[in-house]
């Protein structure tokens, strides 16, 4: 068995994870960092990358389809070639694994390939990929494992032989039909894609809403959109029993006596961070009461030297939540007290058209004790999503009536992503709403329609 200390070890190589072991083992630290096979992370194996990369080709189907409003013919009627879809995004994927693999390398870590378990403080044993054992010891220590989907205990799920968000990456066929279980960012994501190719999707929402985070008005928005576009939302039930018949179909039955059937199922009911197996009990790291390692502001567990980042953190489960993360530790670990608290975090959820978000909603600034304005604008009243033919959606902001800022954004519609980085740089500067309003910006783009959204035409 070999044994070494070094100054970092990295359990786990997440966003914030080896980003840190790159940095610090290019200054001269010696750094390891252990990862059980998954290089680069969830977000380019099984997350962020190859989802949005196959949603790019849905899209993509869908405009070809729409051809002919654009003046194009001889396109009226592609296809999804699983093979090939599933090929590009295999080589996506693969080429940014082999560039972090590169990375890692050039930077003088130790990359471990294995699975790492604490057996005493900052001391981890390392089943080796290839065979035999490693201990190591950080001087610091920080732990980046990430979460895992979960499968809640519902009667036939287990044998039921469902797809999860990353097992459904890996299908080798489209079905017919799916019903996913879960109408949450990952759920959403999922069904507004298979729906774009081609998939009839039922979505089941325990909420009284989608996206139960948001506003009920925006949720409301994006269930219009999907039924517009034929997917069935299923709003205030859940699953009780699933079966699957010899045949394959899969039958769900459902809390209001309802059953809904499909060629397959996706489960979408949330994720759970990865610390079972770790041997934390023998590190003095505690866990919250949701099973995330418990950290505070600053990225300190419970135990001294040791750290943790991402979702097991309990940090906003995305990978720019888990890369601000890593400028925390990095400063920490530096003599710095640099803090998540009231970090501004935007996301965005890719269905079509997109949901771009930042700040507080309506009614979390209501409750805050906010004074507040609201402004609504149809996207139709942009002229960029008119020459772009994506007029679906609408933009929602949030402003303090007294101090004039912008509190918080909901943008559905085509370009939402990008434009919402907009919206929180100008949070992120203090800029009162007017500043926006009256700003010059380029015509004709999605952006130009926030001086729309924060004139008295929509403002509230």
């Amino acid at each position: 068995m070999q044994s070494h200390n070094v100054d970092l070890l990295v359990v786990g190589g997440g966003k914030a994870g080896k980003s840190l072991a790159m940095d610090l083992a290019a200054a001269g630290q010696s750094v390891a960092m252990v990862e059980r096979g998954m290089i680069g992370g969830t977000c380019i194996n099984v997350a962020c990358i190859p989802t949005k990369t196959l949603v790019n080709s849905a899209r993509l189907l869908k405009t070809m389809r729409r051809a002919a409003d654009f003046g194009i013919t001889g396109a009226e009627s592609p296809a999804v070639a699983v093979d090939l879809l599933r090929h590009r995004k295999e080589d996506v994927v693969g080429t940014m694994v082999a560039g972090q693999r590169k990375s890692f390398l050039a930077s003088g870590m130790d990359l471990v390939i294995g699975e790492a378990k604490f057996i005493a403080d900052r001391t981890v044993e390392v089943a080796l990929d290839g065979g035999g054992t490693r201990t190591i010891r950080g001087t610091h220590v920080v732990i980046n494992t990430g979460m895992v989907p979960s499968l809640p205990p519902i009667d036939g799920l287990a044998g039921a032989n469902v797809q999860t968000s990353e097992s459904i990456l890996r299908l080798q066929e489209l079905p017919a039909s799916m019903v996913v279980l879960g109408g949450g960012y990952i759920g959403a994501e999922y069904a507004s894609m298979l729906n774009l190719m081609g998939v009839r999707v039922t979505v089941v929402q325990r909420g009284a809403h989608l996206l139960g985070r948001e506003d009920p008005d925006v949720a409301a928005a994006v269930a219009e959109a999907f039924t517009r576009d034929g997917i069935e939302v299923r709003l205030g039930v859940e699953a009780t029993r699933v079966t699957r018949a010899a045949g394959g179909t899969v039958t769900v039955e459902l809390s209001d006596g309802g059953t809904v059937s499909a060629q397959d199922i996706l489960v979408a009911l949330g994720r759970e961070p990865v610390t079972a197996g770790l041997g934390l009990e023998k590190t003095g790291v505690g866990l919250s009461a949701r099973g995330f390692v418990a950290v505070d502001e600053h990225l300190r567990t419970t135990a001294d030297g040791v750290w943790a980042a991402g979702d097991v953190a309990g940090s906003p489960q995305f990978t720019h939540a888990s890369w601000n993360d890593y400028r925390i530790l990095k400063a920490n670990l530096a003599g710095g007290a640099l803090s998540t608290k009231d970090r501004l975090v935007p996301y965005c959820v890719f269905i079509t058209p997109e949901l771009g978000r930042v700040g507080l909603t309506e009614a979390e600034a209501r409750a805050a004790g906010h004074n507040i304005r609201v402004a609504r604008m149809p996207v139709s009243a942009i002229p960029r999503a008119r020459t772009i033919g994506e007029l679906d959606g609408t933009w929602k902001a949030v402003v303090d009536r007294d101090t004039d800022l912008i509190l918080g954004a909901a943008l559905l519609s085509a370009e939402a992503s990008e434009v919402i980085g907009v919206v929180q740089m100008a949070m992120l500067g203090g800029l009162r709403y007017q500043q926006v309003r009256d700003a010059v910006i380029t015509h004709p783009t999605m952006a130009e329609g926030l001086q729309l959204l924060f004139s008295d035409a929509f403002l509230e």
